[in-house]
């Protein structure tokens, strides 16, 4: 994902924590202002991106002007080449079986946060110009990544300073998810996102079995989802017409994957420092009702929040039309000036 403004775009192949332990090669890419570094190195914006599926090729590190996600990644660039203007780096991990082939552990907070950790530490031996200050930025799937890594940066890269971090309509509420496909007689836009979960969290847990979740006809169409990207995966094919609630036995065995939804959700997490989320109040991906309870959830554990709903906004439209505010106060944490949570009087962005 080169970024115009950029002086130098590196596509970096780095050693990351992966999620089945041990170690993991992780594609990304690095992208480093004109000009000569301030004092103390390039800042940086550590990137989380959202959901562009699973097979290798859906990377973002891999798009080009006719890539399968090409649209949604257009944004992102737009999004990343503003703050590159600003004089920060950016460093964007592709996660763990994107890019590179493999596994990629969707919603697994922990693992694919520290995939965009090791990135930052890649960076650095990369160009060592780039410094130790930094904050973190995602969307959507990356929303929830963002929180992640701003939950474990502090113990995971302690030789880095957090100064706070954005997540743009982060995704949460997986078991809420989950029930709605499985009780819906419509061809749900959720549903890809849901047997993503399913198929990541079950390479990671023996103890869930996906044939006392999804019925053989489910189990045979589940290899079409690596055919191609997200894209594909709601416009083409099976699962584009499916009826959702019909993917599903009668009397699924869901104990160990409503454990491990749990251990995923960003709304239980701690944060160190301030955090903003900003919700689009149009989006039909991530539901805002749902964002609105992990806000609450969050200032209920202690977190300093700064909640901004966006009237007009969708899904991509809360970095499209929140994007400018949030990198304004992205800038004043890199300055440690001060800033207030609106806990105590939280913003609604669902009805």
């Amino acid at each position: 994902m080169a970024l115009p403004s950029a002086a130098q775009n590196s596509l970096v192949l780095y050693r990351s924590s992966s999620a089945a332990g041990g170690i993991v090669a992780v594609s990304g890419t690095l992208s480093i202002p004109k000009g000569d570094a301030p004092a103390g190195g390039w800042p940086v914006i550590v990137w989380t991106h959202g959901t562009t599926g699973l097979a290798a090729a859906c990377a973002p590190s891999r798009d080009t002007d006719s890539g399968p996600e090409h649209a949604y990644i257009a944004v992102i660039r737009m999004l990343l080449d503003s703050y590159v203007k600003q004089g920060y780096a950016i460093v964007a991990t592709d996660y763990e079986g994107l890019g590179v082939a493999g596994n990629h552990p969707f919603l697994q907070g922990v693992p694919t946060g520290r995939n965009a950790l090791d990135m930052l530490r890649a960076g650095r031996e990369i160009v060592p110009s780039l410094g130790t200050d930094y904050t973190v930025v995602g969307h959507s799937q990356g929303g929830q990544v963002d929180l992640f890594a701003a939950s474990i940066g502090p113990s995971y890269v302690p030789e880095f300073k957090l100064h706070g971090n954005v997540a743009f309509a982060p995704g949460s509420h997986i078991m809420d998810r989950l029930k709605l496909v499985m009780t819906s007689a419509k061809n749900e836009l959720s549903l890809p996102y849901v047997l993503y979960t399913l198929q990541s969290f079950a390479r990671s847990n023996s103890a869930i079995d996906l044939k006392r979740i999804l019925t053989p006809t489910a189990l045979s169409h589940l290899p079409d989802l690596m055919q191609g990207c997200m894209t594909h995966a709601l416009t083409t094919g099976y699962w584009s017409t499916a009826i959702a609630k019909d993917q599903f036995v009668k009397r699924p065995d869901l104990r160990a994957f409503k454990m491990m939804a749990r251990r995923n959700e960003p709304g239980l997490l701690r944060i160190k420092t301030l955090t903003r989320i900003v919700q689009g109040k149009d989006d039909v991906t991530v539901m805002p009702e749902a964002t609105d309870d992990a806000a609450r959830q969050l200032c209920a554990r202690g977190n300093r929040l700064d909640y901004v709903p966006v009237a007009g906004a969708d899904h991509d439209g809360s970095m499209i039309k929140g994007g400018a505010d949030a990198q304004a106060w992205v800038v004043a944490r890199f300055k440690d000036l001060e800033a207030t949570s609106n806990c105590k009087a939280l913003p609604k962005a669902g009805k």
